[in-house]
């Protein structure tokens, strides 16, 4: 069973509301994300539609984790990415501290998932075996533009250290 975890550790920053002295950091509202079905060899028509996510709705708090755990096929990972807009919701809502996702694009968007990430229990789906720990985890300051190549080097060996690891 593959597993999807929404890792939502971020710098800290102003969230839309708060329950408890706690601040919100992810709201989702009615999330739906569903699929086509098209049929058609010359002229394609939509003629059905997956429902992939149907009207899920949470908050997440400052402070904590949510794991989506579920069968195969149930909408975990779509869950996720709909989330972080690699896919687009047919319809609802998501706000990440304050900021709806779901208009945002280009520069916006990319800046703002800087911020969030899904994290994958399963390893085969998360690391690329042809690639080092070091270079797995450089890969998101290397796609984000951030820091020198000598900075993110640094910024590795601190995290591999920080865990544990040698660097």
């Amino acid at each position: 069973m593959s597993e999807a975890m929404l890792d939502t550790r971020v710098e800290r920053a102003p969230a839309s509301t708060s329950t408890g002295g706690k601040r919100v950091l992810v709201e989702v509202r009615n999330l739906k994300k569903y699929f086509p079905i098209r049929s058609g060899i010359i002229i394609q028509r939509e003629v059905a539609a997956v429902k992939a996510v149907d009207g899920v709705s949470f908050d997440v708090y400052e402070g904590e984790t949510l794991g989506l755990v579920g069968e195969t096929g149930c909408g975990k990972s779509t869950t996720g990415r709909t989330i972080l807009q690699l896919y687009r919701a047919t319809s609802g809502s998501v706000k990440f501290e304050g900021q709806e996702l779901t208009t945002l694009k280009g520069e916006a968007l990319r800046k703002m998932r800087r911020k969030m990430q899904m994290v994958f229990q399963d390893p085969y789906a998360s690391l690329n075996p042809r690639m080092s720990v070091g270079r797995i985890v450089a890969e998101p300051l290397v796609v984000h533009n951030i820091g020198t190549r000598k900075e993110r080097e640094e910024r590795v060996a601190e995290l591999l250290e920080l865990v544990g690891l040698n660097p």
